[in-house]
């Protein structure tokens, strides 16, 4: 686990909880220390639905203790068996995350050998209930995440790096092992990416304006996670297929190049366009210049695969440039969405791109 602001947020709910059980004399305050540190959440939104499932679970589980000491005493049997019940019906409302706590309050619960046994049975759910809620009131004050941000410079971070690696694999001038082991890193980096653009998903607008501007944002998120995903396909191909690449005419390979280094410029200067760096009507080619470039492209893959075809026969690893033009043709045609998307996003929120976002680039 990494430094960050939930650990420091989870040390805060526990430190807060312990006091506040302290302050109003609960039983056993160590508790609410414990039932602090399962409802720390990486959002507000998510802390928020989580403090529910926690409250609906211990509920459950206080009601079920009870039940079972009334009815069939406390021992070691009993508990086990309100544990076996509370988690069939947890498993059938759905409320999976809150087990474990629902489960520490059972046992809680019916270990008490007070003759007020209600009277205990009570507080200590209340404990546990003060927990929660200081992890919340923590989530909500101290700290509050700004996943755009994070969101924006991951999705930036992962595209760069991949860009200067096509940059370089195209050129043959890169150590193989270090290229690929920068793919399973990319690779995994993405992942990352889909999780905070999740938590992102997660926060939430509260007027009107807000939620249709942040429907937008998520459109144009979502689209430049696919154009970096496709920019790292692009790699992998490139990287299979070096070999092949190697062997192609010098003519044909410089175009290549040059067509690459066209398509990792757009890429570069569309994330400045995003942040309001360019103008949003500026772009690196037009619609009409794109697709003769592209048909270009496509018109002396097949030319030079025919000719190596005439020279080769069946043995034609050339074949295998096409993965290369499908990855490429795939990359740029993302890159044409994320341009119209963001062109539009500029015609009705311009206003909206925050000076966290513009610090970025």
């Amino acid at each position: 686990m990494q430094l960050g602001a939930r650990i420091f947020k989870t040390g805060i709910a526990i430190s807060l909880a312990l006091f506040l059980a302290d302050l109003l004399e609960l039983p056993i305050p160590f508790m609410a220390g414990i039932a602090a540190i399962f409802a720390i959440q990486p959002s507000i939104y998510r802390s928020y639905l989580t403090v529910l499932d926690q409250i609906y679970g211990n509920l459950i589980g206080a009601v079920i203790g009870i039940i079972f000491v009334l009815t069939l005493g406390t021992n070691y049997l009993t508990v086990g068996l309100a544990a076996v019940l509370a988690i069939i019906i947890m498993l059938k409302l759905k409320l999976n995350n809150p087990v474990p706590l629902t489960l520490v309050t059972i046992i809680v619960i019916m270990e008490s050998q007070q003759e007020a046994f209600l009277e205990f049975a009570g507080l200590r759910f209340l404990t546990i209930v003060l927990g929660i809620l200081s992890s919340f009131i923590v989530n909500i004050i101290f700290l509050p995440p700004k996943y755009e941000a994070r969101l924006f410079t991951s999705i930036h971070e992962v595209s760069e790096e991949a860009i200067r690696w096509i940059r370089i694999s195209i050129r043959h001038v890169s150590d193989h092992t270090s290229v690929k082991n920068d793919i399973d890193r990319l690779t995994e980096k993405l992942e990352k990416v889909d999780q905070w653009y999740s938590f992102y998903k997660d926060e939430r607008s509260y007027t009107k304006k807000q939620q249709f501007a942040k429907a937008r944002k998520l459109v144009l998120y979502r689209q430049m996670i696919a154009t970096t995903r496709k920019s790292l396909d692009l790699l992998k191909r490139l990287h299979r297929f070096e070999n092949e690449l190697s062997e192609l005419p010098e003519q044909f390979h410089m175009m290549l190049q040059d067509h690459l280094e066209s398509l990792t410029s757009y890429h570069d200067q569309l994330y400045m366009k995003y942040i309001g760096k360019l103008r949003p009507e500026h772009s690196e080619t037009s619609a009409e210049h794109a697709i003769l470039k592209r048909n270009e492209v496509l018109a002396i893959f097949v030319k030079e695969i025919s000719l190596a075809q005439e020279e080769a026969g069946d043995d034609l690893s050339i074949y295998h440039l096409m993965h290369v033009l499908s990855a490429l043709l795939d990359y740029e045609e993302q890159l044409e969405h994320l341009d119209l998307l963001i062109i539009s996003y500029y015609n009705y929120h311009a206003e909206e791109v925050g000076s966290d976002i513009e610090n970025v680039l």
